[in-house]
């Protein structure tokens, strides 16, 4: 990549997974966003024994420890979610964007659903909360982009909760969020938006300029 088109050294991205996830299942995106300049770190945190309330606090503790690096947080479905409450509890946390990946801002029917069965609720653990509600708008001050995935192959499908276009787990519709600066659907199922090109190429155009790349 032309040395023009690669980001600052100072540009530090802070990747979250999603449910039921380990930060290894990150590993193609940090290839893509480490080939195009940015350095960049896995954010591990327990979805579902310990839930989303400890992932924030710890994300806070680490975002601040970035010793004046420009960081951006990068956050896969839940770790979407993560990425906002921390922002929404700690406002001047990062200077630099977020991008959700797949992430059900306005939350997931597929959750609502699952939590209905018996023991759906403890298949999800303490994410439950988070990922039923979701969020009203976003007001911070940091510039927020989402993208959605629209191959509807998931297990998500199953339940017949979605509306379409979804990516098999999580609908279109729910990843939009009053307050966002950007929205845009890339080919790509829930999972999928994780080895994505279109998402990573997207991602990093979101992290450099605050927009998504035209056509998408």
């Amino acid at each position: 990549m032309p040395s023009e088109q690669r980001s600052s050294a100072t540009d530090h991205v802070i990747l979250l997974h999603g449910l039921w996830m380990r930060g290894f299942t990150l590993a193609a995106l940090r290839h893509r966003l480490q080939e195009a300049g940015f350095s960049v770190e896995l954010f591990d945190y327990a979805s579902v024994l310990r839930g989303p309330e400890v992932g924030v606090e710890r994300l806070i503790a680490q975002a601040q420890n970035q010793d004046g690096r420009r960081t951006h947080f990068v956050g896969h479905s839940l770790g979407g979610l993560v990425a906002l409450q921390a922002l929404q509890r700690a406002p001047g946390l990062i200077r630099g964007r977020v991008v959700c990946l797949g992430s059900p801002l306005r939350g997931s029917a597929v959750a609502r659903t699952v939590a209905r069965f018996p023991g759906g609720s403890l298949v999800i653990g303490k994410s439950l909360d988070v990922l039923t509600r979701g969020i009203e708008r976003w007001a911070g001050r940091q510039a927020v982009g989402a993208i959605a995935g629209r191959l509807p192959i998931g297990f998500g499908f199953a339940f017949g909760a979605l509306t379409t276009p979804h990516d098999g787990t999580v609908s279109v519709a729910e990843t939009e969020l009053p307050g966002l600066t950007d929205h845009c659907v890339v080919p790509a199922t829930h999972t999928g938006l994780l080895f994505s090109q279109d998402a990573a190429e997207q991602t990093i155009a979101f992290l450099r300029t605050a927009r998504f790349a035209p056509g998408a």
